[in-house]
């Protein structure tokens, strides 16, 4: 049985943690940012980057603790390497080098994404592969067909904006405060989904993938027109069918053991009760991460580590932080997605 310690700094949450090859959580320690960020309305890379430096040696301390155990009993060290916020990613991974270096321990670099990605199989191990992904955070948002550890094939990106970034930018809006996701979701329950008609870019057409720009200039334009309560639903609403419409076309082409969302957005109940219906109307199973497992954590990048030790997949000291770093580098680029894709 591995034991793998898994540390997680790509945006501006700061965490440690150890997980076992078996999916067995043995500690689990987050530092939130959100009081440093609040009053300038999203994340300053700067302040966050800091906050890691701050943070991530006693956090590490804590996990060890809770664990009951030393680096010594530890059999690898898992850290984001990107993509995300480079000066947050650099402090994570040069952490992990240098306790790697320190105590003869194999480093094992892992995209942020494929730590999204695997995360259901942690909250659920009998999730076979290939399985249809979406990921949706503030990011991204893409299909991808996941046929195996470190195998994905993409299948939809977003040619402009992800949809945690509509999330945010809307609140933001409204007025509604920071973190802007799950604001957006409280207010959106007290508000009519039909009450303000806004577009549903790309749905219908053949095109595979997402688009959320002209969704967002779209709330700006009702803004001081309708309640805050309306705009909040009949955004999240037009998220929904876009993020369905999107994934009912990607399984026209794929035949996966399950659907499953993934991404700091999947925690949003509105989003997985829609998927889940998707899924039971296709016959599959739908698999979601617990809450606490959508929203970026070092759980899923120690379960990222341990699926990718088991493998034989190991990396040198000197892998680079990469702020861009697609799961699926060969896939066809998209017209408007830049390096994103």
């Amino acid at each position: 049985m591995a034991l793998i310690l898994g540390i997680e700094s790509s945006c501006d949450e700061t965490a440690a943690a150890l997980v076992e090859s078996d999916g067995t959580i043995r500690a689990h320690q987050l530092a939130r940012q959100e009081d440093a960020h609040r009053p300038y309305g999203g994340v300053v890379p700067e302040i966050a980057a800091r906050a890691h430096v701050e943070a991530l040696g006693p956090l590490i301390e804590a996990a060890l603790a809770e664990a009951g155990v030393t680096l010594d009993d530890v059999d690898a060290i898992a850290a984001t390497a990107g993509p995300g916020l480079i000066g947050g990613v650099m402090v994570g991974l040069v952490t992990g080098k240098a306790l790697a270096l320190a105590a003869g321990k194999p480093l094992i670099a892992v995209n942020h994404l494929e730590g999204h990605g695997l995360s259901p199989r942690l909250g659920d191990r009998s999730l076979e592969f290939p399985y249809l992904l979406l990921l949706v955070s503030g990011g991204h948002c893409q299909l991808l067909l996941v046929e195996g550890v470190g195998a994905y094939r993409r299948l939809a990106t977003t040619i402009d904006d992800a949809a945690g970034e509509a999330f945010d930018k809307t609140a933001k809006l409204l007025g509604l405060g920071f973190p802007g996701g799950p604001a957006v979701e409280e207010a959106a329950r007290r508000g009519n989904p039909r009450a303000v008609p806004l577009p549903r870019p790309l749905v219908g057409s053949g095109e595979p993938h997402f688009s959320f720009a002209g969704l967002k200039s779209a709330v700006a334009r009702a803004v001081g027109q309708h309640s805050a309560e309306d705009l909040a639903a009949s955004f999240q609403q037009a998220v929904v069918d876009c993020l369905v419409d999107r994934t009912r076309l990607a399984l026209q082409g794929v035949r996966p053991t399950a659907l499953v969302v993934a991404g700091g957005v999947a925690a949003n109940s509105a989003v997985r009760t829609a998927l889940e219906s998707l899924a039971t109307e296709h016959g599959l199973r739908f698999v979601a991460p617990p809450l606490w497992l959508c929203t970026d954590n070092a759980a899923m990048i120690a379960w990222a580590g341990a699926e990718r030790f088991a493998a034989g997949l190991t990396d040198p000291l000197d892998f680079p932080a990469r702020p861009r770093w697609p799961l699926d580098p060969d896939a066809e680029k998209v017209r408007g997605a830049g390096v994103k894709a």
